[in-house]
């Protein structure tokens, strides 16, 4: 599992940026995704990053990768409404 947090000051930059993780998984928080991981996504997302984004990112802008591994994910503790999300749904 991926977390990507992220604090862009350009507006339409942090929509773009937004938009693009939004492809990959869900979003936490309002500037914070949580992100299936395999070694392909989070190339794709590092590319993507570095070719796209970076150039345009200011000194006041930051991004945040969190990999965490198998057993680390079931080191991360869930309450309220995010109990939920990751129980299967049986649809009969």
């Amino acid at each position: 599992m991926l977390i990507v947090s992220y604090d862009i000051s350009n507006n339409k930059l942090r929509t773009r940026f937004s938009k693009f993780l939004e492809k990959y998984w869900r979003r936490l928080q309002y500037s914070v995704f949580e992100i299936k991981n395999s070694d392909r996504i989070l190339n794709i997302i590092l590319l993507k990053i570095e070719k796209t984004f970076s150039k345009k990112f200011e000194m006041t802008d930051s991004i945040l990768i969190l990999n965490l591994c198998w057993p680390c994910e079931k080191k991360v503790y869930r309450y309220g409404y995010a109990v939920h999300e990751e129980e299967e749904l049986i649809f009969a």
